[in-house]
């Protein structure tokens, strides 16, 4: 496991190897996890996460975004993400508990802004035959 640190003229970000996690998600556990409060959603989503990571572009789930990690606490990680269409995002996850996350998320969504907080719950282990992320 190796971390690269890049330092720009901002302030610092994280990128983050294969298998390292930030600190406050390496307290939670992949699994089946069930979301609420995602705009224009009528009922939770269910979904099944084997990297955590990926709760940080709910908005652009399916999408390969590039994600870096700006702040990495015991409690909460922000992270920022760009993707190929030009969608984008700043996420902030607080693990209220090891089984119970808070989503503040905002940024461009098919070219439009957007701005939610979700709670994030795991309810159980994802079924054998879905072992992969599907964000």
């Amino acid at each position: 496991m190796r971390l690269r640190t890049i330092l720009p003229v901002a302030g610092a970000a994280l990128t983050l190897g294969a298998a390292a996690l930030p600190l406050a998600l390496s307290q939670a556990a992949p699994g089946l996890w069930e979301v609420t409060g995602v705009p224009g959603a009528k009922a939770p989503i269910r979904q099944c996460f084997a990297d955590l990571l990926a709760l940080a572009q709910f908005e652009h789930r399916g999408e390969s975004c590039s994600r870096h990690v700006i702040r990495d606490a015991s409690s909460v990680t922000t992270v920022e993400y760009n993707c190929p269409d030009g969608g984008f995002g700043r996420t902030e996850i607080g693990l209220v508990t090891p089984r119970s996350l808070r989503i503040d998320t905002q940024g461009i969504s098919e070219g439009l802004p957007f701005h939610y907080v979700a709670q994030a719950r795991r309810v159980g282990d994802c079924p054998s035959h879905q072992t992969a992320s599907r964000h």
